[in-house]
């Protein structure tokens, strides 16, 4: 391929396709803050005595201090890996390999960024669990709720989200391995997502936001990716 042509250009139709899908995932995320199920669903892990497994060593110590630390350690091989490729990232361009470190970087320091700036409090704050906070929704923009805040979106699942991106770089000549990174990726999300909800420290919501901001990352970087010269 000449070096100024495009790297890759998807059918409309499949652009139509991640369209909809991110729209009704969209749509599917208003529905369920609007249901009221987040506070029903901490109600199955906690009580006004706060959440037993809040201390809990396995959620503490393996998937959520152990997962963050390797979400880490795969960003620093899959950077170094931009130079020295290995296994399914030999099958890439190298273009392709920067736009799977940039999309899972620039998730990570997204999802924080709104973590770290939200006036949203955990459930394990709130007074119906045995904290000092009321509830507030997320949605409520500066309103404090006499918590500490820097609660939403999940910035743990993001561990697991932010590498939505490789589905994106893999796809287009890799669509099976795209395919099993997406799974992966989706899981590894959900399942640390869950391990916080059961700890108190997050809403279904949460995780759920979370995820939707990554894969909008991913895409955006694709997108970007395709104009970008080789």
């Amino acid at each position: 391929m000449h070096t100024s042509a495009l790297a890759y250009a998807p059918p409309r139709s499949d652009t139509r396709s991640l369209l909809l899908l991110t729209l009704g995932t969209l749509l599917g995320l208003v529905l369920w803050d609007a249901s009221g199920q987040d506070r029903w669903l901490a109600h199955a892990f906690g009580s006004q005595h706060g959440f037993a497994l809040r201390e809990h060593w396995f959620l503490l110590h393996i998937m959520h201090e152990g997962a963050r630390r390797f979400a880490w350690l795969l960003l620093l091989v899959l950077t170094v890996g931009i130079w020295w490729p290995f296994g399914v990232l030999r099958r890439l361009h190298s273009q392709q390999r920067v736009q799977l470190v940039l999309s899972v970087l620039c998730s990570l320091l997204l999802i924080n960024l709104f973590k770290y700036s939200s006036s949203t409090s955990c459930p394990w704050d709130l007074q119906e669990f045995g904290g000092v906070a009321r509830y507030v929704s997320h949605w409520a923009w500066g309103t404090a709720d006499g918590g500490v805040g820097r609660c939403f979106p999940a910035g743990h699942a993001s561990a697991g989200f932010a590498f939505l991106g490789g589905f994106f770089a893999l796809r287009p000549h890799q669509p099976q391995a795209a395919r099993y990174w997406l799974v992966a990726s989706l899981v590894a999300g959900l399942v640390l997502g869950f391990a916080q909800q059961a700890r108190g420290a997050h809403f279904m919501s949460h995780t759920l936001w979370t995820g939707w901001l990554c894969w909008c990352v991913a895409w955006l970087f694709d997108t970007l990716a395709q104009r970008w010269p080789r």
